[in-house]
């Protein structure tokens, strides 16, 4: 929000302070300043001129000869801007004079005619975009004064960042709320130069014709056909205006602000906009059919040609304001050229409307049109301020452009607007800030801002007014205006203790951050990629996509990590770990809301441990992709439930990966769980130099058990006995398989279990390789004798030759 100090400290008289001052104060409230821009730098040697005469230049076609009056006396002036005229008064940079940009105005000939200084235009004194050539200023003026004084450019602007839950700060009585000393009671707005004596009065006191539906008067009529859209509408006929350039205070308010002026009623609109925070538009009542305002929704197909000049297609389910025929307006967004006001206007319709934030909102990204006007309109106008905006913008049309107020307000509201009431504890403030709040402090904090409080039994019934209704809606929001206005600096340093919530996080909250402490620690960096994928990797197209390249949602996680491993490779960087937390989305039934789920996956490209002089870097392979999976599958799912396998090649191939890959499933179905690999080639746009690319996606439940809690036990008091077994084993029969047969048949004192040694032989038999395994026996209670652990390992021996055809080859006690 761009915000003029001098346009401030006229609704606040007693505003005081420097602009950094003020930037302080407004960062204070959550309100931070962007910047701080004074309007008149570089504008020091801009004096007002007038042209006297223009004669054509006898050397060039596209230049004028112009006779200059710059005060001081008469100066001759080559230009070449279409918009010269005799009589014209203009900014003028005489000899000498440096412009805002730096450039130095020097005498010249240009096509050997003398030119003394330079006529200029809004672009080059950084104004704005001076599309028509010279910056026309008003006739009146007189040549030599300075531009600074005449167009109130001895001001600075105040760009403050305004978060979207604060609509009441779009605007000049907004901010100045938040700085007046005394609050909301202190705004005054200023006063409307030119007003005629007695209007003021004759608006206030204006009959209204009310309804719910339609209301109507012998000059126009209203109709909200569309309710759930539009709230209320209120509609005013002016008749009889000049329509103009505005006046210098009108043009150098909206220039202050950042706004461009263009005639007198458009600018009374905008400057209640940038004032009050309320769009208004103003229609040639001579070009709506019949008179009639009908606020609808479009029909399909409908079309209408808005004041960029662009032909728009609406869709149904959009918020047209029509005439009596046709559409003459996007609601909340942009007016209709066929309805414009010009030059030839002189009866005005003018709108006051409040409509519905969301459907604004989709407006307005379906038709990628985005104005002041529905910037705010889809965050929420005051309900409250709809009759003081409409005034107050007919007060200032009708000082600027004269003509007549007919008829009465046209207020049709289909939605009437009552504000709610909030219950706020002094002992809860004190609870959650940390420090006790009395009532009647709490009443000092918050009625400077517009809330009204009333006491009853020691709690505080706040009622909100309708600026403020779009965000403060709960007990704990009046509790952030208390810390806000006390001021958070204000604060001490130590505060009383105070338990945020007794409810634990959500199971998958707290799985993620047992998921990302684990992978942090494996010295891998989170990354957060966009949802949005190409059509080859999702299912459910977007509506409106951001890119035609990216126009749906994405179905796996992994392929954005790729494409993170392919920039860094592309730039040399190879080593590379990321995972990401994010969800996928599969479609449904016809209908239906596309399946959301929320995953796992990882990226690996790097070398196990750094590279140093010791040794030989070596790179990440299956087995490391393996110890990931098996310590990934232990957070999700604990120490069973689950079990790892060797991926099927085509399910594999599906999935990206090469016949290596493995898969971490919990029950039947193949992959219902998590798959890690090497990507297959061509997945991947890496260098030839590249190592494998290992990735690993896993499928987090929605409803995750609890973590097991670690449970103490003694340190065995009794020995244990080892057993190695050198076992000759079919090259069909798993490790895991093997060792499982192994757990099964140890019985209760078999403790441990696992491989020390693989190796193969050309003196074993065809398709055979030999598995060293180590048993480890204990017993809880006793010291376990050779003969009871020689029993365990011959059943053991004898099942694996039963059932595995597994032969012994040697054992070791």
């Amino acid at each position: 929000m761009k915000v003029s100090l001098r346009w401030l400290q006229a609704i606040v008289p007693g505003l005081h302070g420097s602009p950094a001052e003020l930037s302080d104060r407004l960062a204070s409230r959550g309100c931070p300043v962007e910047s701080v821009t004074p309007l008149g730098a570089g504008l020091d040697d801009i004096r007002v001129a007038r042209v006297r005469s223009v004669r054509p230049h006898p050397n060039a076609d596209r230049l004028r000869i112009c006779e200059v009056e710059d005060g001081s006396g008469t100066v001759q002036v080559v230009c070449g801007a279409p918009n010269v005229t005799e009589g014209g008064v203009y900014p003028f940079a005489p000899v000498g004079a440096v412009l805002p940009g730096g450039s130095r105005i020097g005498k010249a000939k240009l096509r050997g005619e003398t030119s003394e200084g330079m006529l200029c235009s809004e672009r080059e004194l950084g104004l704005g975009p001076g599309e028509a050539g010279l910056m026309v200023l008003h006739p009146d003026l007189e040549p030599g004064a300075s531009l600074i004084d005449v167009l109130g450019l001895d001001d600075v602007r105040l760009d403050v960042e305004v978060t979207s839950n604060r609509p009441d700060l779009l605007s000049h009585e907004g901010i100045a709320r938040e700085l007046a000393p005394d609050g909301a009671a202190a705004l005054r707005l200023p006063e409307i130069p030119g007003e005629p004596e007695g209007l003021e009065a004759a608006l206030e006191g204006l009959a209204r014709t009310e309804g719910t539906e339609v209301v109507s008067s012998d000059e126009a009529s209203v109709q909200i056909e569309a309710p759930e859209l539009c709230g209320r509408y209120l509609g005013l006929v002016i008749r009889g205006v000049r329509v103009g350039p505005s006046p210098d205070w009108l043009r150098s308010r909206l220039r202050a602000a950042g706004g461009r002026p263009i005639n007198n009623v458009v600018d009374a609109t905008n400057y209640v906009l940038l004032e009050l925070g309320q769009p208004l538009h103003a229609f040639d009542l001579d070009r709506l059919e019949g008179g009639r305002i009908r606020v609808r929704a479009a029909d399909a197909g409908e079309s209408i040609e808005t004041l960029d000049g662009v032909r728009r297609t609406l869709e149904p389910g959009m918020l047209a304001i029509c005439d009596a025929v046709r559409p003459v307006a996007v609601a909340g967004v942009m007016g209709g050229a066929d309805s414009e006001v010009s030059e030839s206007t002189s009866n005005v319709f003018l709108e006051c409307a409040l409509f519905t934030p969301g459907p604004i909102r989709s407006t307005r990204k379906a038709l990628g049109l985005s104005t002041d006007a529905s910037y705010r309109f889809e965050r929420g106008v005051d309900p409250e301020g709809m009759l003081r905006a409409l005034l107050r913008a007919a007060r200032i049309l009708v000082a600027t452009g004269g003509g007549e107020i007919a008829g009465p307000i046209l207020d049709c509201a289909s939605r009437p607007f009552a504000r709610t009431r909030i219950p706020l504890r002094p002992e809860r403030i004190g609870r959650v800030l940390g420090i006790p709040f009395s009532p009647e402090v709490v009443r000092g904090l918050l009625e400077p801002l517009g809330f009204a409080l009333e006491e009853d039994g020691g709690v505080l019934s706040v009622e909100v007014p309708g600026f403020r209704s779009y965000d403060v809606t709960r007990e704990v929001d009046l509790i952030e205006e208390v810390a806000r206005t006390h001021g958070f600096e204000a604060f001490p340093q130590t505060l009383h203790p105070f338990r945020p919530s007794s409810v634990p996080d959500h199971p998958l909250f707290a799985l993620e951050d047992r998921l990302r402490d684990l992978l942090v620690g494996l010295g891998f960096l989170e990354a957060q990629t966009p949802a949005f994928a190409p059509a080859a990797e999702g299912e459910v197209a977007l509506q409106n996509p951001i890119s035609a390249e990216e126009g749906f949602l994405r179905t796996r996680l992994a392929p954005g990590l790729v494409r993170r491993v392919e920039y860094n490779l592309a730039r040399g960087n190879r080593d590379v770990r990321l995972f990401e937390l994010g969800t996928v989305f599969r479609t449904a039934g016809p209908g239906e809301v596309p399946h959301e789920e929320t995953r796992l996956a990882l990226i690996l490209h790097s070398l196990r441990e750094p590279k140093h002089w010791s040794g030989e870097g070596v790179a990440f392979d299956l087995w490391d992709l393996k110890g990931l999976l098996t310590r990934i599958a232990t957070v999700v799912r604990g120490g069973d439930g689950w079990e790892m396998r060797s991926a099927e090649a085509e399910y594999a191939a599906g999935a990206g990966f090469t016949p290596n890959a493995m898969l971490v499933v919990s029950g039947p179905e193949v992959g219902d769980f998590g798959i890690g690999g090497s990507l297959s080639p061509g997945r991947a746009d890496v260098p030839p130099w590249a190592d494998p690319i290992w990735a690993i996606e896993v499928a987090l439940p929605a409803e995750p058990a609890a973590p097991q809690v670690p449970v103490y036990r003694a340190l065995p008091a009794h020995p244990g006995i080892d057993r190695d077994l050198a076992l000759l084993v079919p090259g069909e029969v798993s490790v895991e398989v093997l060792l499982a047969r192994v757990r099964d048949q140890g019985g209760e004192t078999l403790r441990e279990v696992g491989v020390f040694d693989v190796y193969r032989e050309d003196a074993m038999p065809i398709g055979t390789r030999s598995v060293a395994i180590r048993l480890r026996f204990r017993a809880s209670n006793r010291t376990l004798t050779d003969a009871e652990v020689d029993e365990a390992v011959e059943q053991v021996t004898q099942d694996l030759a039963r059932e595995l055809r597994v032969e012994v080859r040697g054992s070791q006690g």
